[in-house]
């Protein structure tokens, strides 16, 4: 999404597309292909061929590699299930996961298809619906929460610790932080979609104001929240600062209370990285989204979802 390459191939096949152009001729009828719709039209009239390969290229990289992500799910699935290693319930786990790892293609493609209708009378820069990007991205975080799920249930021993009312009070805490967590990264889809990073530049105000002007210049008001840039980057904001409170809250309330090294370990690796991806968010807006390092914000964002879904797990297994 940041090096918008994401509509360079206006088709999908699941194995027609696996083999990319290999001669100047194959090359020039993919270009053809691509100059029939909105993005080259109304954004990259002036585009040459090898411009077009730099973003087919990034695009085909992307598809090819949630090819292989599928594969790994599915081929050790079938080897482990014929070989009698998995139990009941870890099998519809594994149906579950295999199932959604295909649907997440399905829908992948579903988005991409929104930035290559035609618009009457319309000269806005194409681009996905911000709405299916989020779906696409929101479906992802789930597959990847549900696979670490998985992986850390079949791992790592339970940790033994008493059941007070604190600790309760603590577990309770941990998974709205978590659930917070996983809305702010999701919000950073609609914060992509729109572009809405390049809006105002400037932190901890908004230009001039903490609370800017245009914030519900749509009508009507719940729009904004979804397709106001101004409203959008507000909200990530908003949902940035709550999490860094709320995991630094966490780790207050843990201080005092024994615990294994290993819960330990993750309640400062959760703060560490909670504070490293503010960070990184700020520094992102305030040089006007650089690729690099704005990739580098997202994956932030999936390590701290890991970290939130570590401690979680290791709270959950408390003995009631």
């Amino acid at each position: 999404r940041l090096t918008e390459s994401g509509l360079s191939m206006v088709d999908w096949h699941l194995i027609k597309e696996m083999k990319p152009p290999s001669s100047r001729a194959e090359w020039e009828a993919e270009f053809q292909k691509y100059q029939q719709f909105p993005e080259f039209k109304i954004l990259n009239h002036d585009m040459t061929l090898n411009e077009f390969k730099f973003i087919w290229h990034m695009e085909y990289s992307h598809r090819m590699w949630g090819r292989a992500v599928g594969l790994a799910y599915i081929l050790p699935a079938i080897y482990f299930w014929r070989k009698g290693w998995l139990s009941r319930s870890l099998k519809l786990r594994v149906v579950g996961l295999c199932g959604f790892v295909c649907f997440q293609g399905l829908l992948g493609w579903y988005m991409v298809k929104s930035g290559l209708e035609e618009k009457k009378d319309s000269h806005d820069i194409p681009r996905v619906s911000q709405y299916r990007l989020a779906a696409h991205l929101g479906s992802a975080l789930v597959l990847y929460c549900a696979s670490l799920w998985t992986g850390l249930s079949l791992l790592l021993p339970p940790s033994q610790m008493s059941n007070t009312g604190r600790m309760l009070l603590l577990r309770r805490f941990a998974r709205g932080t978590g659930g917070l967590v996983f809305i702010t990264a999701l919000s950073g889809a609609f914060v992509a979609g729109l572009d809405a990073g390049l809006v105002y530049n400037s932190f901890p105000k908004m230009g001039e104001r903490w609370v800017p002007d245009d914030l519900f210049a749509f009508s009507p008001a719940l729009r904004n929240f979804f397709e106001n840039p101004t409203t959008v980057q507000f909200d990530h904001r908003v949902l940035g600062i709550a999490s860094v409170t709320a995991v630094t809250v966490l780790y207050a309330l843990s201080r005092r209370m024994p615990m294994p090294r290993r819960t330990k370990m993750a309640i400062s690796s959760l703060l560490a990285v909670v504070y490293m991806q503010a960070a990184l968010g700020i520094s992102t807006l305030l040089l006007h989204v650089p690729t690099p390092l704005a990739a580098t914000h997202q994956s932030g964002s999936l390590v701290l979802l890991s970290l939130s879904l570590w401690l979680i797990h290791e709270l959950r297994r408390l003995p009631k």
